[in-house]
């Protein structure tokens, strides 16, 4: 109650009319009758959301709301970028190629957090192994970690997409029930673990704010404000691989070498994830099929830019605490340092009359106390930046990742690298219903260069197909087909796409834009030894393979709850290490007793530097017995990657299409990196200044795709490129091939990274007849094209071609390179309209 010193209540009339008896409401606090008050104000508020439906612009119409915005705003307009963050000096930034060393080193990032982890993923998979095999590392199993530091006092805040099961099989309720039970209460670390999922697409709950389309997107760790790690990788299963990348994981030495155990071994183009709940199964069979390789690329991140990339999810975080759990005892608001009092609306903090939660502020320990807060940890210059909006974070729509691409590219001048996961983007506003417009600043540098006559070129890298599974020719199949047509569209067909507006400005794209796909090979090792250990024990290796995923991604860290008092599983369990045992019994009888046997478990390092040949591995048995056993697959490209002259460098969670670009759609975060550190070089023969980061980025990349790099053992412990950035810097691999790929524009170069494509198409094609390929324009075409008389998918589509013709052509495929076929289907209707693309659905593809 307000009152003045002589007693009078100051009170304002509203005030009086709305409590005409302050002193009886104090008195009431804290007793039965308050507390059904405050009850019932929330299922107000709850049911108010209805009127949401009808007014989808709520959380931006109060006057507090538009303050914020505008505060927001005018923050955005003073950045580069209009991004949320600022550019910042002095950052040391380490890259990760691929699954092997960027998950290595998050294990030995999370091992040493102290007080807080924040973890952002489109997927997470708790029983994910970071290191490999999963055998010989079982506590460096994901749950296992996150159990360890959750018990020594670290507190673990997740967000992960609810995705809509009717259409994803990433199960995001399987991941919250896992990571809630590693410390039940009454344990260590109990609470310590808080996870949230995001949307909500219960109709009662957020009826007016359901989003059934679009998806959290983001990859990224926080850990203890110190570190940061951000990419395309989330932690979850299917993303592990090394450099040779490996399609084979049949083991005759024993099934414990495996290095996928389970749902981690797979193959989205024959088979999508199923049940991930049930981690441990696995209906793709290692001895009959390869598994979907998988090209990734990660950053590591010390330095201002650190606080950014944690407050993005201190946003996140507080805006789904407002849209799902404000209600909820169990999620508090977060606050931030350098965010408080008038600032705190910045990262959603609300201060409701009721708080149920509590408001806790981070990072535990002040920034003074952080490594980067009194002197530049690196040379850096980098820059957050993200796409979001309304739905996903309860702000006015930011796109800073589609301006800075566009900035960026359209200012080139010698080239623009970019690995992406899709490619769908606009050069103009007809070609509805795309709008991002990275491809316009593509034309636009292009044209530029073909007009002064400078020697300028736009490589491309994105997956032969996107990976979903079924036949291309199946009704199924036609959102997928029609997200490879509006690829094609933006590229290279009809007179808006990229080739057709250079051209039309009188400039040959083919001298400037060039597009590629990556492939792999590898030799299933079913060894006639191994054929025979099945036929002995009576057991397939299928069942053993089951056994072992059984045996190291156990219940014992987090029981499941759906089993009950039924003890099937148990009786399940055992008949499965029984088949084990059975298989195992016969080594000593198959001659694989002693040793190792004479037959590689992958053949993958034959097509990298000193890789040996595949016409010199070992085979055991009948020459032409092997044949069955090679097979192919694309090597998909996930990785979210953009490269401009050997100085700039984006990497992110953001592919290259609407989904990601426009911000309204998909939340998305990236960073943008110019190294002050200047390496010299070279650049189309004359002297350059390219930035240490980005130039060696490249360089290793490029040596990968074209076989210029060894084999990558499992072991990661004594590779400086597994190691968080911490510890020590990148290991560039300096010699012979790293000064080879030194210029980007360089023609020897060039000669070979266009010759390995072209040889190693040719080889899949007489081979394996991969697709797509240019010879297929028609369905009818694809009929003729593909193997006949059930060739498996991926085998060798001849099985009368000689095993020392096979041989021989593998011989001839190094690195991964191959052409996009840029003609596929060209005379076909790859994107019809109907049930699954229309006028409605047609955004969910772009």
């Amino acid at each position: 109650m307000t009152s003045s010193a002589s007693g009078e209540d100051t009170r304002s009339f509203s005030e009086k009319l709305k409590h005409p008896f302050p002193e009886l409401r104090d008195q009431l606090k804290g007793t039965h009758l308050y507390d059904a008050k405050v009850k019932a104000i929330h299922f107000k508020q709850k049911v108010g959301k209805f009127k949401n439906i009808i007014n989808p612009n709520h959380r931006h119409d109060e006057e507090h709301e538009k303050a914020t915005d505008d505060k927001r705003t005018r923050i955005a307009e003073s950045h580069r970028f209009e991004s949320f963050a600022p550019e910042r000096e002095g950052n040391k930034i380490k890259w990760y190629v691929d699954g092997r060393d960027y998950f290595w080193a998050v294990s030995i990032a999370l091992e040493k957090a102290k007080e807080t982890v924040y973890i952002a993923d489109w997927w997470l998979s708790p029983e994910l192994f970071l290191r490999r095999p999963p055998y010989y590392n079982q506590e460096w199993r994901l749950d296992q970690i996150l159990k360890r530091r959750a018990e020594a006092g670290v507190k673990i805040f997740v967000i992960v997409y609810k995705e809509v099961s009717e259409a994803l099989t990433c199960n995001s309720a399987h991941t919250k029930h896992a990571l809630q039970n590693l410390c039940p209460e009454g344990t260590p670390g109990y609470g310590n673990i808080s996870i949230m999922r995001h949307p909500d697409h219960n109709v009662f709950e957020n009826a007016g704010d359901m989003t059934f389309y679009w998806a959290h997107h983001e990859k990224f760790i926080v850990i203890d404000y110190s570190l940061a790690f951000i990419g395309g990788l989330d932690l979850c299963f299917g993303r592990w691989d090394n450099r040779q990348h490996p399609l084979a994981d049949v083991h005759p030495s024993g099934v414990q070498n495996e290095v996928f155990p389970g749902q981690d071994f797979n193959n989205n183009r024959i088979m999508d994830f199923q049940s991930v709940i049930d981690w441990k199964a696995n209906e793709l069979s290692k001895a009959d099929y390869g598994r979907m390789p998988w090209h990734d690329v990660a950053m590591g991140v010390i330095g201002d830019c650190v606080y950014d990339i944690a407050e993005h999810f201190v946003l996140r975080w507080n805006f789904v605490k407002r849209d799902k759990y404000k209600r909820d005892v169990r999620f508090d608001w977060l606050t931030m340092e350098g965010r408080e009092d008038d600032l705190e609306d910045l990262i959603g903090v609300q201060r409701p009359k009721h708080p149920v939660g509590g408001y806790v502020h981070h990072p535990l320990s002040p920034l003074t106390t952080k490594p980067w807060a009194h002197e530049h940890q690196g040379t850096v210059h980098a820059q957050v930046v993200r796409s979001s909006a309304d739905w996903s974070s309860g702000i006015l729509t930011e796109h800073s990742i589609q301006n800075a691409y566009c900035e960026l590219i359209r200012n080139a001048q010698h080239y623009v690298y970019i690995e992406n996961q899709f490619f769908i983007t606009a050069t103009g506003e007809e070609q509805s219903p795309i709008h991002n417009m990275i491809g316009r600043a593509i034309v636009d540098a292009c044209v530029r260069a073909g007009k002064e006559g400078r020697k300028f070129r736009v490589i491309i890298l994105i997956p032969a197909i996107p990976g979903f599974a079924g036949d291309l020719r199946e009704n199924a199949a036609a959102g997928t087909r029609a997200i490879m047509d509006y690829q094609y569209k933006s590229i290279n067909r009809g007179e808006h796409s990229i080739y057709g507006q250079i051209k039309a400005q009188g400039v040959d794209p083919k001298n400037h834009v060039f597009v590629f796909n990556l492939r792999s090979y590898d030799r299933l090792n079913k060894s006639p030894a191994m054929v025979e250990q099945e036929k002995e024990s009576g057991v397939k290796y299928q069942d053993v393979q089951r056994a072992e995923a059984e045996e190291i991604m156990s219940d014992g860290v987090h029981p499941t709850t759906s089993h009950g008092g039924d003890d099937s599983g148990d009786e399940a369990k055992e008949k499965m290490v029984d088949q084990k045992r059975k298989f195992e019994a016969q080594r000593d009888k198959v001659g694989l007793g002693d040793g190792e046997p004479n037959t590689a478990d992958t053949i993958s390092p034959t097509a990298m530097l000193n890789g040996g040949k595949v016409s010199e591995q070992d085979w055991g048995g009948e020459p032409e017995e092997e044949k069955e056993n090679f097979v192919q697959e694309e090597l998909y490209i996930h990785g979210k990657v953009c490269i401009v002259d050997d100085r700039v460098a984006i990497c992110g969670s953001s592919n290259i299409n609407d989904r990601s670009q426009l911000g309204i759609h998909d939340s998305e975060l990236s960073i943008v990196m110019e190294d002050s550190n200047q390496l010299d070089s070279t650049m189309d023969g004359q002297p350059y200044k390219a930035g240490h980061h980005a130039a060696t980025l490249r360089r290793m990349l490029w040596r990968e795709h074209l076989g210029l790099l060894p084999a990558q053992e499992l072991d990661a412990s004594d590779d400086p490129n597994a190691q968080p950035p911490d510890v020590c810097p990148n290991n560039v691999m300096e010699g012979p091939e790293y000064e080879f790929v030194a210029d980007p524009l360089s023609d020897q170069v060039w000669d070979m990274w266009c010759g390995n494509a072209t040889r190693n198409t040719d080889m899949f094609r007489h081979l394996f007849r991969a697709d797509p390929d240019d010879n297929i324009k028609t369905f009818d075409d694809y009929q003729n094209f593909l193997p006949k008389n059930n060739i498996k998918q991926g085998h060798l589509h001849d099985p009368f071609m000689p095993v020392a013709e096979v041989r021989q052509k593998l011989d001839q495929i190094k690195g991964h390179l191959v052409w996009m076929s840029l003609d596929f289907l060209q005379d076909a209707p790859m994107a019809e309209k109907g049930l699954q693309v229309n006028a409605y659905t047609e955004s969910i593809y772009t």
